[in-house]
């Protein structure tokens, strides 16, 4: 997956600042509720699937970054495809494995289990990168954060 891949799934994904909700379960709703997904794709399906996925394991990965996503793929077209970036207003606990309280999110709505995990790996190795990380914790914007995916890729 390259760079410019990745900046393209957050442009249609967007970047989203200070959602407010104390659970997973609540951010999610507020996300799914304040975003327009296209018409092909279902707020409620999507909500749904972040839920079920949360349950069975948490989506934070440490660093105070988590990956929610659908176990299956509920995005049927490639168009469709997102990763959307979402701040929170307050941290909250999601059991990562370095205990820090996730602080942002990036919802990965994609069409199939190949592009889903090139795009893990993709934003895997940016999370490793303390320059990376360090525009995440100063809550940037959208063009700040593409800056930083083409930049550090």
């Amino acid at each position: 997956m390259m760079a410019a891949d990745i900046a393209t799934l957050i442009r249609k994904g967007g970047v989203y600042h200070s959602m407010e909700g104390s659970t997973a379960e609540e951010i999610y709703k507020k996300f799914t509720d304040s975003v327009n997904f296209p018409p092909a794709v279902n707020k409620a399906t999507v909500y749904e699937a972040l839920c079920a996925r949360e349950k069975i394991m948490s989506t934070a990965v440490g660093n105070g970054i988590a990956l929610p996503h659908a176990r299956a793929s509920i995005i049927t077209s490639e168009d469709d495809q997102r990763v959307s970036v979402v701040y929170l207003k307050e941290p909250i606990d999601m059991k990562a494995p370095d205990e820090i309280k996730v602080y942002v999110m990036f919802i990965l709505l994609t069409q199939n289990p190949q592009t889903h995990l090139q795009i893990l790996s993709t934003l895997a190795g940016l999370f490793r990168k303390p320059k990376f990380r360090s525009v995440l914790e100063r809550r940037a914007s959208e063009e700040e954060i593409l800056a930083a995916v083409n930049e550090l890729s």
